[in-house]
């Protein structure tokens, strides 16, 4: 990172939420790709985030996934300082808390609420360094500022805003309903001067006409004093790697041949390696949910877990055991993707209690290996192919925490980094790799879907769709923002 002398201040905006899932991330992304079209060094920041999809950066790092994107967004490396804090749900109560891109410890809400004073040290050295090397910063809150039981020693929010004297953006989502209800009171339970920073709004995911809804933003407007800075429409099917929350809509495909389904267990992680398979045109993909039966397809994909005895055990009650073994008697293709790698070995051993109480479990016996969960984290990302026919060009990271160990391994599914990885089972019915972003590379894409049964008739680039679908939120963006008004607070959205 090239790292300049600091001016005066360096250009900000922050985009908190009314709700999560409200839009923040992806209006953080939307204005990253629009400014470094302008030809700005801009860069992503969100001081602290909870989710389970997550990257490794450049400089050895693990940041949120979303963080990664808004990246991607930026064009500029992902990097540790654009996400300081971390926090990985292990239970509804404990989190993996990491700083800097490496984990510190597991705390307990309290715990961490405890440790927040020292958080934002990390979060403000963190905001130095970007401020001292990019031209301006776009800020992305977590949650809602209005979560009044949060405020004292708040990092994520108005309390991170005011600590860097940041101007604020409230963004809420109407296609949930109450967009009014969800502005004014966040707004009604902010502080005077929480609420002074407050310099507009944004309403996402609009569909419909839009002479309905300008009485309601009229009114909205002499209400707050504030005003409505833009509305932006619903952009259906856009590539866009999720922050941590499963996709609200399925794909409508006509031409789908290869059905692949994957649980949805409670701590899934990293769930957006299925994003390929979720927009290629041939195949029907779905999340099964807690309670549904697993349908008949070619493929079930067991994705990554934060939590992987316990998911096991969620997997174990939900009927899945004995739906992976039917499946596979018939001819079906399995895979398993860290800790779904995990959960295929014989045992599952957690001698030190990282994911839980101390302790192990019999995983689901169908490749020959075991797993100990280990402190030290793999953080890497990699390159290299996959061992199928062809040997397709794979790229993508590793991040996880167990040691895995048999003779399984002794046929591996991929050669990473010059090393041989994974596992496929002797039938050739199940593979299984430590490796994410297994489905980005298309060659890889094609060689799985081809191995999982179906040889796919068009091409299809996941890197490209997602490239493409940034700069069709860009133009929406563009479009429907006044972007003149943001130019008080991101000099570079003033002109071309």
């Amino acid at each position: 990172m090239n790292i300049r002398e600091p001016h005066d201040k360096t250009p900000c905006l922050m985009i908190q939420g009314c709700t999560s899932d409200a839009g923040k991330s992806v209006l953080v992304a939307a204005l990253c790709r629009v400014l470094a079209r302008r030809g700005a060094r801009v860069a992503p920041f969100k001081p602290q985030n909870m989710a389970l999809n997550s990257a490794v950066t450049v400089d050895g790092g693990e940041i949120g996934r979303a963080q990664a994107l808004q990246a991607l967004a930026a064009r500029a490396p992902a990097r540790i300082d654009f996400n300081p804090i971390l926090l990985k749900p292990a239970t509804d109560k404990r989190a993996q808390v990491i700083i800097h891109g490496r984990a510190l410890a597991d705390l307990d809400a309290r715990d961490y609420h405890d440790y927040k004073p020292r958080a934002m040290k990390a979060v403000l050295e963190s905001w130095r360094r970007l401020c001292a090397a990019y031209d301006c910063i776009v800020v992305e809150g977590a949650g809602s500022p209005a979560e009044i039981n949060l405020r004292d020693r708040d990092i994520a929010n108005m309390g991170f805003a005011e600590a860097v004297d940041c101007p604020v953006i409230l963004i809420a989502d109407i296609d949930r309903g109450g967009v009014f209800a969800h502005l004014v009171g966040t707004l009604e339970l902010l502080s005077p001067d929480e609420r002074e920073r407050v310099k507009g709004f944004v309403i996402n995911r609009f569909r419909g006409d839009m002479s309905l809804l300008e009485s309601g933003l009229s009114w909205l407007e002499e209400r707050t004093g504030k005003p409505v800075l833009g509305v932006l429409p619903y952009l259906h099917g856009l590539y866009l790697d999720a922050e941590d929350a499963l996709p609200r809509e399925r794909e409508a495909k006509t031409g789908a041949k290869l059905r692949v389904v994957a649980p949805a267990y409670p701590r899934i992680s990293n769930h957006n390696d299925l994003d390929p398979l979720r927009f290629h045109p041939e195949v029907d993909f779905r999340f099964v949910g807690p309670r549904e039966p697993p349908p008949p397809c070619d493929l079930i994909v067991l994705p990554g877990s934060k939590a992987v005895q316990a998911d096991l055990g969620w997997l174990r009650e939900m009927g899945w055991e004995t739906a992976i073994r039917r499946h596979l008697r018939y001819g079906g293709k399995l895979i398993g993707i860290c800790g779904g790698l995990q959960m295929l070995g014989r045992r599952l051993a957690d001698p030190l209690g990282l994911e839980g109480a101390p302790g192990g479990a019999s995983g689901l016996g169908l490749l020959d290996f075991e797993t100990t969960l280990d402190r030290e984290k793999t953080l890497e990302n990699v390159g290299g192919v996959l061992l199928l026919p062809g040997e397709p060009a794979l790229a993508g990271y590793r991040i996880h925490m167990g040691v895995t160990s048999g003779p399984a391994l002794e046929r591996p599914a991929t050669r990473l980094n010059g090393i041989g990885e994974g596992a496929i089972s002797e039938d050739a019915q199940i593979l299984a790799t430590y490796c994410h972003g297994l489905f980005d590379r298309p060659e890889a894409l094609a060689a799985l879907l081809e191995w999982a049964g179906h040889k796919p008739i068009a091409d299809f680039n996941p890197d490209e769709r997602r490239e493409n679908d940034i700069d069709r939120l860009a133009d929406a963006v563009e479009r429907h923002l006044k972007l003149e008004s943001l130019a008080e607070w991101l000099p570079a959205l003033g002109g071309e």
